[in-house]
């Protein structure tokens, strides 16, 4: 069962989704919810059929006190690496918060202060806290449908189902097509024959 809070009301949850993938953006979102929010249907976006996080992205976005999200393309990615990128994403993402959150809640165990935020890294916290698993729901439907936009335009990478990760499919398309300027260039594309 998710808890609500980590410390105090008005806490922001932050978190990326596409961190592992060879093409397309790292995206972030970050969150504060009210006091009063509950749902049963919420948990880490990873746990969540595609179905479900596509029903309460509305719902978060509609109860939410705030919200932003931001990507961080793959050029950037190669120039600060994948973990300052997706640092830079939630930032972004905590930039467009429309009131300053009192303390920031991070999945993961690295971050960098953001203007004079107390923040607390949570390992797994998008199974621990509704804010994080919130904030892992509107990345990762955020960055689906920014995947499903650029499938349009590459259809061979088939990235409205992989969505840009490395499944055998997508590597056996970077094999026979070469790679995109969606792609990572600092990324490992395929594995030593």
């Amino acid at each position: 069962m998710l808890q609500k809070q980590f410390k105090f009301s008005n806490e922001a949850g932050t978190d990326e989704a596409g961190r592992g993938c060879l093409a397309g953006p790292v995206t972030a979102a970050a969150i504060i919810l009210p006091d009063s929010f509950s749902s049963d249907m919420l948990n880490d976006s990873k746990l969540l059929t595609e179905k479900r996080r596509n029903l309460l992205r509305p719902i978060l976005e509609l109860n939410a006190i705030c919200f932003g999200m931001a990507h961080v393309t793959p050029d950037e990615i190669d120039k600060i690496n994948i973990l300052n990128a997706s640092i830079l994403a939630m930032h972004k993402a905590l930039g467009q918060l429309k009131k300053d959150p009192k303390l920031i809640i991070v999945d993961g165990n690295k971050f960098k202060p953001f203007k004079n935020i107390s923040f607390e890294c949570i390992i797994k916290g998008d199974s621990k806290y509704m804010s994080i698993a919130a904030a892992s729901v509107l990345a990762k439907t955020y960055r689906d449908d920014y995947m499903e936009k650029l499938h349009e335009k590459y259809p061979m990478y088939n990235w409205k189902q992989n969505k840009g990760y490395p499944t055998k499919e997508h590597r056996a398309a970077i094999k026979k097509y070469g790679i995109t300027e969606f792609h990572r260039k600092s990324f490992k594309q395929l594995p030593d024959e």
